[in-house]
This record gives structure tokens, sequence and C-alpha cells, in this order.
């Protein structure tokens, strides 16, 4: 499932709730609710951070009236969440008994096998 967006302002771990704007030939900051995507020149702003937003000196700030609240989950996000559901249900097929006497001592493998423990194996040091 894809993260939600995070806050542009340093430090901060909030989810963004807004989003702002410079209209820079109207010296004008614009805070509205969060955009669909991520824009470049724009910035995610928590709702702390959105309602405390002051602008530089001879700039206006338009503020969004209403609450600002976490966008909704998309398809995507729910077709993903679907689908860990569905693995994590399947079951696992059972492992067939390991016979001790049937497996192969270490130093019997190939040297590219040997140490290999899972999908990871042991790359041996150049001479």
């Amino acid at each position: 499932m894809r993260s939600p967006r995070r806050c542009s302002r340093n430090g901060c771990p909030r989810q963004a709730v807004a989003t702002l704007t410079y209209v820079y030939n109207e010296s004008t900051a614009v805070v509205g609710p969060l955009a669909a995507f991520a824009e470049p020149h724009t910035y995610d702003l928590c709702e702390q951070h959105a309602r405390s937003l002051t602008a530089p000196r001879g700039w206006d700030v338009v503020r969004h009236e209403g609450e600002f609240e976490p966008p909704p989950p998309t398809t995507d996000d729910l077709v993903a969440l679907a689908e860990a559901v569905r693995e994590a249900a399947r079951p696992t097929p059972p492992r067939p008994p390991e016979d001790p006497q049937s497996r192969p001592h270490p130093q019997s493998q190939p040297p590219h096998q040997q140490g290999r423990r899972g999908h990871l194996r042991v790359i041996p040091p150049n001479h």
C-alpha cells in the first residue's frame, strides 16, 4: 500500500491534509484541501501548519474555510490492501519431514552453495 503524503515542513512527521500554492504575480499564498497529486512548486501541509501559516509582509493568505480532512484511500490502496489480506490468508503447503541422513554434508556441496541460507548465499572473497 502506498504511504500517505507527509507534511512538507522540515521535521514534521504528520500526514498532509492541505496544499499550499504561491501565486507570485498576486503576492498570495493559497492554502486549500490536499491536491489529488503532488505537484512541483506546491507544498503539502498537515492541519497544524496549514492553519498557522503566515505569509511575508505585503502578501495575502487565502485559506480554506472548512475542515481539512485526510484524503480517502484510492482504489489502488484498496486493491493493494485486499491483495495483501488474500496473500496472508493463503495456507502454506506443509513441508515434508526432512530426513537428516538424506541431507548433504556442507563440504559435499558445490562451493557456490556452501553457507547458503534461504535466498542468500555466501560469496567467497577473491584471493
